[in-house]
């Protein structure tokens, strides 16, 4: 008869395997979602700059600075772009980068990864784990808090932020330089 540690260990590895394969799964999605996103917002802008060019001349002026201030939303409506570039709220969705896109955009969990390996890429040094970023943070090494780095690293990396070369070691992406914007 097997033992009871012996039915909980092989229970928890199928967990453990299931975790990984979510795991996968999500980053794939998000991967796709953050390509679906880019194409939606050429799009806008596409339609935005036509409608400039089409308008009136009076018009081309006043529409000019609304399209500025205003982008698509998850549903499609325009919403309110911040006047002042403050740093994203701790629980908003991290943007795919572009050329000058700021730091500010992120959140400040995210910014600290970035700014990590911004120190690793100055000092010449190579890719860094979660751990270190962990250690890096003062954050205590416990899985939990190192998979939740790894989390947001990925997040950051199928947004173009980050690259991950190697398995689990990541360094900024090509072009992503200092923290006071995306270039």
């Amino acid at each position: 008869m097997p033992s009871a540690v012996g039915l909980l260990e092989q229970r928890e590895l199928v967990a453990r395997r299931r975790v990984g394969e979510l795991r996968e799964e999500a980053d794939r999605i998000q991967a796709e979602l953050a390509g679906a996103e880019r194409d939606w917002k050429e799009w806008a802008i596409a339609r935005s700059r036509v409608g400039e060019v089409l308008a009136p001349e009076e018009e081309t002026e006043h529409g000019h600075d609304q399209a500025d201030r205003t982008a698509p939303t998850a549903d499609g409506q325009a919403e309110e772009a911040p006047s002042t570039p403050e740093a994203a709220k701790a629980k908003s969705q991290v943007p795919v980068w572009r050329e000058g896109l700021a730091w500010l955009a992120l959140s400040v969990d995210y910014q600290r990864i970035l700014k990590a390996l911004a120190d690793r890429t100055r000092l010449h040094q190579g890719p860094m784990t979660c751990q270190d970023m962990a250690a890096m943070s003062g954050m205590d090494l416990v899985p939990t808090r190192v998979e939740a780095l790894r989390s947001k690293a990925k997040r950051l990396v199928a947004r173009g932020w980050l690259t991950e070369q190697q398995p689990g070691r990541f360094t900024l992406a090509a072009g992503v330089a200092g923290p006071g914007s995306g270039t």
